[in-house]
């Protein structure tokens, strides 16, 4: 299944602040076994948030986004994504009770309209409770289409996603990915002509056109790192896969300029 990430918050955009959620759910979702083809970050606006939503389901059938669930005016994911679906609002006595028991624990003791909107919820909706938050999350579905609506603060939305959404991401999928890292040493530990990006690619050759496993390299400060990704029915499948390969790129590369090797 084709998945795809949309981070939303004007406070993106601006820099304030960086997208961890990003690069957390799409380590996440490529352990599940899901591809992962496109990242979207969009402001806290209604219609750019629906052109994002129908770009996004023209090339995925899960799409997840973070942010834009608090009881502010400018937090509208779940508002714009429930009226995308056809979905009502509807109140949820149960969710205002997680609600207002977390107000009274971060010290606040008035309630206000704002902390009922967060217990307005899209019905024929698996609701997601937050522990560590207000903002309850959600799983949609509608017409082949599936939105995953997670909090945008990491400390809330990590714990959501390992404690509810993982369970349901299981059931869509029926493989695993998993990797094989090789770092190599740097130009100040071996000579260039070994280490660089370019002469590690012409090694490899025909390895980097392979499907499953996929073999990719990156130049980064720490040393070129060769990637060999595998994708099997298990895990363990995929790491035999990727291990496989992973030897074969290192014999091509050479043993000495090799620093490294992890699984992922």
């Amino acid at each position: 299944m084709v998945a795809e990430i949309i981070s939303v918050g004007t406070e993106l955009l601006l820099g304030n602040i960086v997208n961890t959620n990003a690069q957390y759910l799409a380590g996440r979702l490529a352990e599940l076994g899901f591809e992962l083809y496109y990242q979207t970050v969009v402001g806290d606006n209604t219609a750019h948030l629906k052109g994002a939503l129908d770009v996004a389901y023209t090339r995925a059938e899960l799409v997840i986004l973070t942010g834009g669930l608090g009881p502010t005016k400018d937090d509208l994911t779940k508002e714009m994504l429930a009226h995308y679906f056809g979905k009502a609002l509807a109140f949820r006595e149960d969710v205002f009770e997680n609600v207002v028991k977390h107000v009274h624990a971060f010290g606040a003791t008035q309630i206000t309209e704002n902390h009922r909107k967060q217990a307005m919820v899209p019905t024929d909706s698996l609701i997601l409770q937050n522990d560590h938050g207000t903002a309850p999350g959600c799983v949609m579905e509608h017409e082949g289409k599936i939105a995953v609506l997670l909090p945008g603060p990491p400390r809330e939305m990590k714990p959501m996603f390992e404690q509810c959404v993982e369970r349901y991401l299981y059931q869509l999928v029926d493989r695993s990915i998993a990797s094989v890292c090789i770092r190599l040493k740097t130009k100040d530990e071996a000579a260039a002509d070994l280490v660089g990006e370019a002469p590690v690619a012409a090694k490899l050759d025909e390895l980097l056109d392979g499907e499953n496993p996929t073999v990719a390299t990156y130049a980064q400060e720490q040393g070129v790192l060769v990637r060999v990704t595998a994708s099997a029915p298990t895990r363990e499948d995929a790491l035999v896969m990727a291990r496989i390969v992973a030897k074969n790129c290192i014999d091509r590369i050479g043993l000495d300029v090799v620093k490294e090797v992890t699984e992922q």
